[in-house]
């Protein structure tokens, strides 16, 4: 039994994914739930792809013995956001009567396309997908943190931090994840609830197809970490945010952790 047992914990874009080998973890989202699977943590997992969702479900339950909820859910332009996000948490409560964790992990966006080129739309796809799908279950899951005693995970990226070559909305849409987090974490610190963000860099599916898709902005932007590999979604990135779940470490409220190839920093 890990320390997570009997916990619950959401989190969002979790579907499971693999490399092309077929067979590695090659999802973050899912790299956490299974990270928090073997602490015991019941899970409610969200996306868009309800097969892959399916798939993360079968899965965690067969391996490690919890419970996972799926919930298809997509933060859009054209939603009634907010009646989304809501049926999460009310379908969350009524399976698990509470809410320990929230992790909001999805994001989607147009990466590689060049300011002058990106349309509204593709600027409203990062933004709706990742600002507002956090700020949206950062309020609707406040009342629960705040009984449980929390945490928030949130995720931004170096993107944001280097203004990565063609990827203007992701940046937009991470940087404001870093600064609602940095708020967040000042104005809920007085009720127990601990925020962080991380801004991690590993090797996934999505990195694959923008490697493909788009060699050239893939080659100015992604450059081997110092530690000579890029973060395991489960061993690196999802440890973290199982120990950012730990009540003793609640004194790193309000911090920026980068994770480069398994190194770990606090600017």
């Amino acid at each position: 039994m890990g320390f997570l047992t009997g916990k619950t914990a959401i989190i969002t874009g979790a579907g499971r994914a693999v490399l092309k080998d077929g067979k590695t973890c090659g999802s973050i989202g899912y790299g956490i739930a299974t990270a928090y699977a073997k602490e015991g943590a019941n899970l409610v997992i969200t996306g868009r792809n309800v097969k892959k969702l399916e798939d993360a479900k079968e899965e965690l339950e067969r391996l490690y013995g919890i419970k996972v909820l799926i919930m298809q859910a997509d933060v859009n332009a054209g939603a009634d956001n907010e009646a989304v996000v809501q049926h999460v948490i009310d379908e969350t409560m009524k399976t698990f009567g509470r809410i320990d964790v929230l992790i909001n992990n999805a994001q989607a966006s147009a990466s590689g396309v060049t300011i002058e080129q990106h349309t509204t739309d593709q600027f409203n796809l990062a933004l709706y997908s990742g600002l507002y799908a956090t700020f949206y279950y950062m309020k609707a899951c406040y009342p629960h943190l705040k009984e449980t005693k929390g945490s928030v995970i949130n995720f931004a990226s170096g993107a944001g931090l280097f203004g990565n070559f063609g990827q203007c909305s992701y940046a937009a849409a991470k940087e404001g994840i870093r600064g609602l987090t940095r708020v967040a974490a000042n104005e809920w610190g007085k009720d127990g609830i601990n925020v962080n963000v991380v801004c991690p860099l590993a090797w996934t599916a999505q990195l694959e197809q923008f490697q493909n898709a788009y060699p050239d902005a893939f080659k100015t932007n992604v450059h081997m970490p110092p530690a000579g590999h890029y973060g395991d979604p489960e061993l690196e990135i999802g440890r973290v945010c199982v120990q950012l779940a730990n009540p003793d470490f609640k004194y790193m409220n309000g911090e920026t952790l980068t994770l480069e190839g398994g190194m770990g920093q606090r600017p």
